[in-house]
């Protein structure tokens, strides 16, 4: 057993990056690892599941067992505050998807500490083999150690959506907002915008800064042109030195890049002037999305303004978008019901 106790540090590291130890050699080679490959976002999420982890194990990496992971995953199902219990999955610990991310982030770390040789095998199990056949050629499928529910997001309804804008104090939140709102961005591409990624001709984004590193070019309504050029215009900084489109209007940060706990707290504060009791930067996502589905634009058409690499990820919103499901089963049910009546006695053949 180590006596060493793992401690997060944060270490700034260029302009938008984050340098992530926790004072283990193996570790840290991990997290500089995952830090070539993902954004600092997922960085940061790594660092904090393993600190996480291994503050309850308090051993070295090599000295980590099965057991000791199963143990962590019975502690991550205790309940945390006394006999509270959620209502959306009925649990009263961590939530399934928090721990099944942790569970990934270890077996990530195992993968590549095997991979170095610095152990002989993952101490991560794997969930019991399906009973399902596999098809010719096809691995068997496992059962997830962690099932997680597939829950739906939430969505502002209009009215709230626009209590959320008339709260906004500058045109600049207007405008970051509006990204989200009307074009379905992400926060960190919205932060990621540079000013030569705006193509006000066409009235397109170009999101260089996409999740897994993926660009795409996006419309967006005019009315966030509008929004964007009456801040670039009256209130982003004169002689700002960098391209990033949104910047710190005020005090000592005054030009530099906005950050994501800038934007959370701009949105906190629209949202209590609001009134609204839920409102974050994702929701704002799937409004958009969900508003488009629900307009009729096509599925693979809202995947490639989303961005997401599987259709299955879009999917959602046609379980969101429920004008358009309560327009497809009427339709299809008023056949149905026209074939029955045409089946009774008497009705016509």
């Amino acid at each position: 057993m180590s006596d060493w106790v793992p401690c997060l540090e944060r270490r700034p590291l260029g302009e938008t990056g984050v340098e992530v130890r926790l004072g283990n050699d193996l570790l840290d080679d991990y997290l500089r690892f995952v830090a070539a490959r993902c954004r600092p976002n997922t960085v940061l999420a790594a660092g904090f599941d393993l600190k996480v982890f291994f503050a309850f194990a308090g051993k070295e990496p090599a000295e980590v067992s099965t057991a000791d992971v199963l143990e962590f995953i019975t502690e991550q199902r205790a309940p945390r505050r006394g006999n509270v219990v959620r209502i959306e999955d009925g649990e009263a610990g961590l939530s399934a998807r928090t721990i099944a991310r942790r569970l990934s982030t270890l077996s990530g770390l195992f993968g590549y500490l095997t991979a170095r040789g610095a152990v002989t095998a993952s101490p991560v199990p794997s969930g019991p083999v399906t009973r399902r056949p596999a098809a010719r050629g096809e691995r068997r499928g496992r059962i997830p150690l962690i099932r997680t529910p597939r829950t739906l997001p939430k969505v502002l309804a209009p009215s709230e959506a626009t209590a959320l804008l008339l709260a906004l104090r500058t045109a600049r939140d207007q405008a970051m907002v509006q990204a989200m709102l009307l074009g379905g961005l992400r926060r960190c591409e919205v932060l990621g915008l540079r000013l030569r990624d705006i193509q006000l001709a066409d009235r397109r984004l170009f999101i260089a800064e996409g999740k897994g590193g993926h660009e795409r070019v996006v419309p967006v309504a005019g009315r966030f042109f509008t929004t964007l050029a009456a801040y670039l215009e009256c209130e982003r900084p004169p002689g700002t030195a960098n391209e990033t489109v949104f910047v710190v209007l005020k005090g000592p940060g005054r030009g530099r890049p906005l950050t994501a706990a800038g934007v959370d707290e701009i949105l906190r504060g629209a949202r209590h002037l609001a009134g609204l009791e839920h409102a974050t930067c994702h929701m704002l996502r799937h409004t958009c999305l969900t508003r488009l589905r629900e307009a009729g634009m096509a599925l693979e058409a809202v995947q490639a303004q989303a961005g997401h690499r599987s259709i299955e990820s879009t999917r959602i919103y046609l379980h969101l978008a429920d004008r358009w499901l309560a327009g497809e089963y009427h339709r299809a049910i008023d056949v149905l019901e026209d074939e029955l009546t045409a089946g009774k006695p008497g009705g016509s053949r």
